[in-house]
């Protein structure tokens, strides 16, 4: 049933601009609640606010959190709690620590009188009235003190209207050092540390900027700029500071006592944190009697200078009129992102499917961040993008976003030109956080292999590839496991090097990591073999692509199957005390595995699935292992907040599963990848506030939906993608730079969708796979014969094992 606590408001905007209105489907709030209604966790973790495509800034409400333990405060946008500001920086379905809740914040208040501290948010935050409300480009949420907030934005401007009662008092506070908390006491805490605001005669124009540390990925300091005007002149504005309430480590700080009141500059116009960092903001005030309960804002965020800030506004948003911003974000979004993938949208269409599709798309395209001409951190002509999180969404990019997608892989290469290593993770101009190998690789050889050319530097992409692969990076103590680095790079390359896996008594998350890294040196050995490598090193890293074999153990039996990857010494002994594929104890960064359990890490060798099923004792037993993943009450791993209620081993909330459903093909048997990723999709994704297994991963999980839908699979750092079948009669996608695939299923229904057989281009396919080449380039057509009854219709070559290395009997 569909929870209560948010409602989406359809806006018919696109039919201003005469193309077709693909955001009407969109629901905003998809992935908003777990599974207990009206709170966050176990939900998709997701952001809601007004947001352009990949754009630089997200506005939206920072909230607190009603019940901590239930909370998902990373992004600011939470279905409960208070309302502390409106900012423009936030990250979408990350998960873990906060990270922004910065830019020029603002927060409409009605009384400024005791007990309001505008030192302390907690005497002023506002619960919310009703439900908040969303489009495209459009936030809606009213607060308990009867204002109303509306905000709509453009790349690098928030475009704020606030509707207050008539008849009250009208302040609006600019707090500059407002940002999102964590939980006290963490490694990952974000912190004010100082800033500047000046305030321009005449009560409409403010500039400045604020700088802060910590968050997410335990960053440094980082300054964003922000400039902001109102509509109207405020009667009465002033600058005001106080003492620096927050304890930050080595800062000067007043904790510990009681929070004093702010004071207000009655004589200047300007403010400085100066050496105590104290909490600096301004407060503007209108007259209660004023005619027009209305107050119009924008805030431009840069992370240059403040006059870039002031520019933003003139050359994105000149105009007042919240409308008029809204149009031009709808416009963009179904220009650059919705008519990418058109399906049929007249009066027999499917609403349910057709929310699902462009709504998921949607939230694939709010990370990263575009900041092109935004490097604070040195002068470049190369594209630049921030908020890298998970890295899943690439190959979707690749065939709808080409031009982004080049300048996203040109701005991992610049990272590691400049200061060393490409991230895994990286925010707030910083790399980290590390979960696994260093799987910017992947994504470089993914695009290389599918010839994505223009501007890339690919010398310098495999030598960043390399690096990787070679350099062990420095360790930079996360509390989180201080074992190795969790910034970047392979934090146990040492025992990989020396080995050939990762040992359990010096490594943490061994098995996982040791599975990872094979998947890194197959992606060089992809990379090696073509003009941009070494064609001498493409046999080494072929080599130590195979060191998930070494933790092989074939004696371990689990469910009445045999094999599976298990913690091995530095000795060469395997230590089976208390071992079990079917947990991982925390599943995290000192855990054996991270976000998955060794029987589903044992099926993640896609380059080389050759292997893997002869390891499992051949197709039959293979194929029957793979039905046990889909078991219900199976697992015996708690699965925590990310995939409550699933009772399969399988566990679509997490990546490490994403292909699993698919690996029937290899063994010719592509009915059943559709029998169960189509089951799991409708078991676990629907239109509702809890409609995600998990949280969205920055759009990971909402790709996997996407591919779903659409009926292929893409096999990552291979030009291959996997046949299913679609879940629309028509489908035509925008591939390459200008060309289009049509996927058609003619009778396609709810029970009518086995496929019986398969035309490329109109010859006759045998085959459950296709190259990159044969369809995504130069466009073409698919056609799927479908029935009612399962059928295996593929007769031909089983799709590739490029990875494939036979190590012969290892022994154990």
């Amino acid at each position: 049933m569909k929870p209560t606590a948010r409602s989406v408001v359809v806006v018919l905007l696109g039919a201003a601009t005469g193309q077709q209105d693909w955001s009407q489907y969109v629901q905003p709030f998809i992935g908003s609640e777990g599974s207990i209604p009206g709170t966050g966790a176990g939900g998709g973790d997701i952001w809601v606010g007004a947001s352009l495509p990949f754009g630089s800034v997200k506005f939206g409400i920072d909230t607190t959190a009603a019940n901590a333990s239930q909370a998902v405060l990373n992004g600011g946008w939470t279905p409960d709690g208070n309302v502390t500001a409106i900012t423009g920086l936030h990250v979408h379905g990350t998960g873990g620590a906060p990270k922004y809740g910065v830019g020029g914040p603002q927060m409409p208040l009605t009384s400024i009188k005791s007990p309001i501290n505008l030192l302390d948010n907690s005497t002023y935050s506002q619960p919310r009235i009703g439900h908040d409300e969303a489009s495209v480009g459009y936030f809606k949420s009213q607060l308990q003190n009867g204002v109303t907030i509306e905000l709509s934005g453009s790349r690098h401007v928030g475009h704020m209207e606030y509707s207050f009662p008539a008849s009250t008092e009208k302040h609006i506070l600019v707090d500059v050092s407002h940002y999102l908390p964590a939980p006290p006491g963490g490694p990952s805490d974000q912190k004010y540390v100082g800033g500047e605001i000046h305030l321009q005669p005449g009560g409409k124009l403010y500039t400045g900027f604020g700088t802060y540390i910590g968050g997410w990925n335990i960053g440094p300091p980082m300054t964003v700029y922000f400039c902001g005007n109102f509509d109207s002149p405020a009667d009465k504005y002033s600058t005001c500071r106080g003492y620096n309430t927050d304890p930050v480590s080595r800062y000067q700080t007043y904790s510990n006592g009681p929070i004093p009141q702010a004071t207000f500059n009655l004589v200047g116009l300007d403010e400085v944190s100066g050496p105590m960092n104290d909490r600096i903001g301004a407060l503007f005030s209108w007259n209660s009697s004023a005619s027009s309960s209305k107050i119009g804002s924008k805030v431009g965020i840069s992370w240059i200078s403040e006059a870039k800030a002031c520019a933003f506004i003139n050359a994105e948003v000149p105009h007042w009129d919240l409308n008029t911003t809204r149009q031009m974000a709808v416009d963009e979004w179904n220009r650059d992102v919705f008519s990418k993938i058109q399906v049929p949208t007249g009066p027999e269409a499917n609403e349910t499917k057709l929310q699902m599709l462009y709504s998921n798309l949607y939230q694939t395209h709010l990370m990263p961040s575009d900041r092109i001409g935004e490097n604070p951190l040195w002068e470049t002509e190369e594209p630049w993008f921030d908020d890298f999180y998970t890295l899943c969404t690439v190959s979707l990019y690749h065939l709808l976003q080409p031009s982004y997608y080049e300048g996203m892989i040109r701005a991992l290469i610049e990272m590691w030109r400049r200061q060393g290593y490409m991230p895994d993770g990286r925010s707030g101009n910083y790399n980290g956080y590390t979960q696994g190998g260093s799987n910017a690789d992947n994504v470089l050889a993914d695009a290389y292999v599918k010839r994505l050319r223009g501007g890339i530097n690919w010398t310098d992409g495999y030598a960043a590839m390399v690096k990787d692969a070679e350099v062990l990076p420095f360790n930079n103590f996360d509390p989180s496991d201080m074992t190795g680095s969790t910034m970047q790079g392979r934090g146990a390359l040492e025992d990989w090097l020396k080995l050939g896996w990762l040992a359990e008594d010096v490594d943490t998350r061994c098995v996982s990591r040791t599975v990872e890294y094979s998947a890194n040196d197959f992606a060089l050995s992809q990379v090696a073999r073509g003009e941009a490598g070494d064609p001498t090193d493409a046999a080494k890293y072929l080599n130590r692509s195979a060191g998930w074999q070494y933790i092989w153990l074939s004696n371990v039996t689990s469910l009445g199957f045999s094999g599976f990857m298990a913690p091995r010494l530095s000795n060469g002994m395997f230590n089976t005390t208390d071992y079990d594929p079917l947990g991982c104890g925390s599943c995290e960064g000192l855990s054996i595995t991270n976000e998955g359990v060794p029987w589903e890490y044992s099926f993640t060798v896609a380059h080389d699935m050759q292997s893997l099923i002869a390891k499992m004792g051949g197709p039959e037993t293979f194929e029957k292992r793979l039905d046990k993943m889909f078991e219900p009450n199976a697992a015996q791993q708690s699965l925590g907040v990310n995939g409550a209620g699933i009772t399969t081993i399988f566990n679509i909330g997490n990546e490490p599963d994403f292909a699993t459903p698919y690996l029937y093909n290899y063994i010719n048997k592509s009915w059943k990848s559709v029998q169960n990723s189509r089951e799991q999709a409708n078991l676990h994704f629907n239109t509702s506030y809890n409609g995600l297994p998990g949280n969205s991963d920055a759009g990971a999980l909402n790709s996997w939906l996407v591919w779903q839908m659409i009926g292929l699979f893409p096999v990552v750092t291979q030009p291959v993608y996997l046949l299913h079948s679609p879940w629309f009669e028509s489908i035509s996608i925008s591939v390459g730079l200008n060309a289009t695939l049509r996927i058609t299923a003619p009778g396609l229904s709810d029970t009518n969708f086995w496929v019986q057989g398969v035309k490329l281009n109109g010859e006759q396919w045998d085959r459950n796979w296709f190259n990159h080449d044969e369809l995504m380039v130069n466009g073409g057509t698919l056609e799927f014969a479908v029935g009612d009854e399962p059928k295996q219709w593929e007769t031909g070559p089983l799709p590739p094992s490029p990875g494939h290395v036979d190590l012969g009997d290892l022994g154990f």
